[in-house]
């Protein structure tokens, strides 16, 4: 699967990112997994087509000493649909900005 991912961040920065991906993302099953919402601008033409398999999502995971975003467009509604995708550019993009507007918020130097 392809992902971005940071890592070597400290324990202190861990636990800024966990706070800040608490407070701005929906929480996953799973211990520091989080889902962060496709805009509906940026929906591929198959996931438009697919509304009832939304919404869609991003997974973010957050480890002990890294952060990984899923390039993978999941859908909450249909584990196995064709709307599931690799991201496209604009929604990679998305992906990036996010990242990088959480790294400077909470001022992460990994």
């Amino acid at each position: 699967m392809r992902q971005y991912m940071i890592d070597e961040i400290s324990f202190l920065e861990r636990d800024t990112l966990d706070s800040y991906l608490k407070r701005t993302l929906k929480a996953g099953g799973l211990e520091g997994v989080f889902f962060l919402a496709v805009p509906d601008d940026l929906l591929g033409p198959e996931q438009q087509g697919h509304q009832d398999c939304g919404p869609f999502y991003f997974t973010v995971v957050l480890e002990q000493s890294s952060v990984r975003f899923e390039l993978l467009v999941r859908s909450a509604g249909n584990m196995h649909c064709s709307c599931i995708a690799r991201a496209t550019p604009a929604q990679r993009q998305f992906v990036f900005d996010f990242a990088d507007r959480m790294l400077a918020e909470e001022r992460i130097q990994a």
